[in-house]
């Protein structure tokens, strides 16, 4: 009996399984997501903007990506197995293959020095940087090791570990203005909502001094990071919907998350997506039902 041919073999089992753990980091690390995929179709996934920082330690080959899709299926595309994002206002495109495994964190801005090394703002706009560019070469050593482990308990912890010693290392010398760090907690209290000059009589700052030093810590001005909060409460009331199966009702949404009308809520969903909601819908639809897509928690963190 002959071997079977290609059109006989059974297509690829596929498989999405997401593992999430509580980072107890202080707030630090918003969320830490471990993820691992098999039998997919190779396809190109959308990096979306969101108000937290991202940090992927990739345990199955490296993370392949662009600013464009041109880019990230050609020959300048980054290729990194340890990934450092910093806040950006349009989709990172990532090349997803048949099988990939790693570790992904949403890291809150105001944690950057500490965790990273560095302001969010050194970051500012930067899809994706090589992760041992910014956190040295002991990064390399923890990546090997996370690679070496088999569970998902022992890689969590192996990761926590790794950035509790950067905390500490650190010290006080990371702490960020107290003015910048209520600005952003009052942002995240309102969800994106109020008024520039409002933020600014809070914290007892012009406006513009205020935007200078909002935007030189995270990398983006108060109404950069407020439009981010509330696209990202949208987006997370769309996912919520969807993820139990049922159908997102977009007009409310919108009213909800403190959107002007319905129109208003697709011009964010097309800038931050470059799809329609309907259309990112349509192209993440499995990977949310598997439990993707809900990596960044809520923005009061």
């Amino acid at each position: 009996m002959g071997s079977p041919t290609s059109r006989d073999r059974e297509p690829p089992v596929e498989v999405r399984e997401f593992v999430r753990a509580t980072p107890r980091l202080d707030g630090m690390v918003v969320s830490a997501v471990g993820y691992r995929s098999t039998g997919l179709r190779p396809a190109l996934h959308r990096g979306l903007p969101s108000p937290y920082l991202t940090l992927i330690f990739s345990i199955d080959g490296p993370v392949v990506s662009g600013s464009t899709p041109e880019q990230a299926y050609g020959a300048d595309a980054v290729r990194t197995d340890i990934v450092v994002g910093g806040l950006h206002q349009r989709p990172a495109f990532v090349r997803q293959p048949e099988h990939e495994a790693g570790i992904q964190l949403s890291v809150h801005p105001l944690a950057a020095r500490r965790l990273l090394g560095m302001p969010a703002g050194e970051l500012a706009d930067v899809l994706v940087t090589e992760g041992t560019d910014v956190l040295g070469g002991a990064a390399g050593e923890i990546h090997e090791r996370l690679c070496g482990e088999a569970g998902w308990s022992r890689r969590f912890a192996l990761l926590a570990g790794y950035l509790r010693r950067r905390v500490a290392e650190a010290g006080r010398t990371a702490e960020v203005r107290p003015e910048v760090a209520e600005a952003w907690t009052w942002l995240a209290r309102h969800r994106g909502a109020g008024t520039l000059g409002g933020l600014a009589a809070h914290v007892a700052l012009s406006p513009r001094r205020l935007t200078t030093l909002f935007r030189a810590e995270t990398g983006l001005s108060p109404k950069q990071v407020a439009r981010l909060m509330r696209f990202q409460h949208a987006r997370d009331a769309v996912v919520r919907t969807v993820a139990v199966g049922g159908t997102p009702d977009l007009a409310r949404v919108a009213a909800e998350c403190g959107y002007y009308d319905h129109s208003h809520l697709v011009r964010d969903f097309r800038q931050y997506t470059g799809l329609s909601p309907t259309g990112w819908l349509a192209e993440e639809c499995r990977n949310i039902q598997a439990g993707g897509h809900r990596n960044g928690g809520e923005c009061e963190a």
